[in-house]
């Protein structure tokens, strides 16, 4: 049984696309890396710091944050 146009081109769709799709942080880096958008890295790594601060440190970090705003 031969198999009609339709199902050839989708079997070779399927063999064309990839088999995992990429994480949020590899889309991120092939991102950053084919648009040369190297400048928003030192903001990304800031906002993670300081959102990294405010969760290990709940309130009694207040204190220290004032400075930075």
């Amino acid at each position: 049984m031969s198999k009609t146009p339709r199902q050839k081109k989708s079997t070779e769709f399927g063999k064309l696309t990839p088999k995992r799709r990429p994480t949020l942080l590899v889309e991120f880096w092939f991102f950053l890396k084919h648009n040369k958008k190297w400048w928003l890295l030192p903001i990304i790594i800031v906002l993670l710091f300081l959102s990294l601060i405010l969760l290990l440190g709940g309130t009694a970090v207040a204190p220290f944050l004032y400075p930075f705003f």
